[in-house]
């Protein structure tokens, strides 16, 4: 049996608890470092919890895999600049520690509108992302860019977010009409996607909900 050591940020958030899921419930997973700003509820015998401050990360131990699922809105961060500091810069900051740590794979939780082009600063935020990482040249790089996620974000402590909400119920009425990469999305079918992947991965991969989805 391979054990595979990871480290997991943003495993608070709804796709990030999906992840911290399976991640424990993998025979071939070792230990899990959950990266976080607060102490976990959660126990569990392979989980590792280490509260940090992502401006200013410790060393990592040595791990095989990272999985990046931190995120926020602007309206929750309160400004451009608080929102780039979680969405890009911690982020980042927790894939240069993995490198660092023996890291070569790697799972990002981006979004369906990532452009550099784009309009919307979240969007421009996204993909910048997604190229920063792309320069650290890991081996296996996996960009999960899911539709609107639908999910139980109360059960999290998050505040409902109305146009997650307006679009589940046009979602569930449209449906049949609606491309597969714009239905939206159950955050347990991203996560399971990344999880899949990201072991035997190679190069760079952009996986669209659609294909999560099925």
């Amino acid at each position: 049996m391979i054990t595979r050591s990871v480290v997991l940020a943003g495993a608070t958030g709804l796709v990030g608890r999906e992840i911290l899921s399976g991640l424990l419930a993998d025979a071939s997973i070792g230990t899990v470092h959950a990266l976080v700003r607060r102490p976990l509820e959660l126990q569990h015998p392979k989980l590792t919890t280490h509260v940090v401050s992502f401006s200013a990360l410790p060393r990592l131990p040595a791990v095989d895999e990272a999985y990046l699922a931190l995120g926020t809105t602007i309206k929750v961060a309160g400004s451009q600049a608080a929102f780039r500091a979680v969405d890009f810069d911690a982020n980042l900051a927790v894939a240069q520690a993995a490198w660092e740590a023996g890291a070569r794979c790697v799972g990002l939780v981006s979004a369906m509108g990532a452009n550099t082009h784009s309009s919307i600063f979240y969007n421009r935020v996204k993909e910048e992302l997604e190229e920063a990482l792309k320069l650290l040249r890991f081996d296996a790089l996996v960009i999960a860019r899911p539709s609107l996620l639908t999910g139980k974000r109360e059960a999290l402590g998050q505040p409902p977010r109305a146009g997650e909400k307006l679009g589940m119920v046009a979602g569930s009425l449209l449906r049949p009409f609606i491309p597969v990469n714009y239905r939206p999305i159950a955050a347990t079918d991203v996560a399971r996607a990344i999880l899949k992947r990201v072991p035997t991965a190679q190069g760079v991969e952009v996986l669209l909900s659609g294909a999560m989805q099925r």
